[in-house]
């Protein structure tokens, strides 16, 4: 059989509710990866079907995905995914320039959450003069702008040593508690632990 046409995730069954987080775990190349990406509209599923907010959004075209990506779910991943030549507050700017947001409104929301952040100081900086565990709030920061209803994080402490990945995982419990959906991705369960719930993954399957 082709490669391509291998099956990742199988028999998948799964229900998130709302203001609920919860951790997907397995070993590389398990599926967790994928299952994110699936829920986050950045992959369509060949077959099954997903739900966001009772909207199916298993076959959706490319323009309705990336206005329901902008709109619900904030993204942070393990490398930070900061545009390199922007400072802090485009950075934060970004998804509201996609949105449609006037130049004055999209600052002032920027830097009221970069403030939110502890980042006030830091809002011109770029991202080479940041630290990793600022990066990342950054990255935090920039998820939130759109006020999402769904966080997916994909190993956010990964690139952090243990002590900054505990204040970040501090910020998801309290978007949490704030009454954000949160779903982490991670391979370390003591990571996994701060969560409601863990969903375990192993070749593709929740087990």
């Amino acid at each position: 059989m082709d490669s391509l046409s291998m099956p990742i995730l199988r028999d998948i069954n799964l229900t998130i509710k709302k203001n609920e987080f919860i951790s997907i775990v397995g070993p590389s190349g398990s599926g967790k990866s994928t299952l994110m990406h699936l829920i986050g509209l950045l992959d369509t599923p060949t077959s099954g079907r997903i739900f966001l907010d009772n909207e199916n959004i298993s076959q959706l075209s490319e323009e309705r995905m990336a206005k329901l990506r902008n709109q619900k779910i904030g993204f942070v991943f393990q490398t930070f995914n900061l545009i390199p030549r922007t400072s802090a507050l485009a950075n934060v700017e970004l998804p509201l320039i996609y949105a449609g947001v006037p130049d004055e409104q999209r600052k002032e929301r920027a830097l009221k959450m970069l403030q939110a952040m502890g980042l006030g100081e830091r809002v011109n900086h770029f991202p080479n003069q940041l630290s990793g565990g600022e990066q990342q709030r950054v990255a935090i920061a920039r998820a939130l702008i759109n006020n999402p209803s769904l966080i997916l994080a994909d190993e956010p402490t990964g690139n952090l040593d243990s002590k900054t990945g505990a204040q970040i995982m501090e910020i998801l419990k309290k978007l949490k508690k704030d009454g954000n959906t949160v779903v982490l991705v991670t391979h370390d369960l003591e990571v996994a632990k701060i969560a409601d719930r863990i969903i375990k993954i192993y070749d593709g399957k929740i087990i």
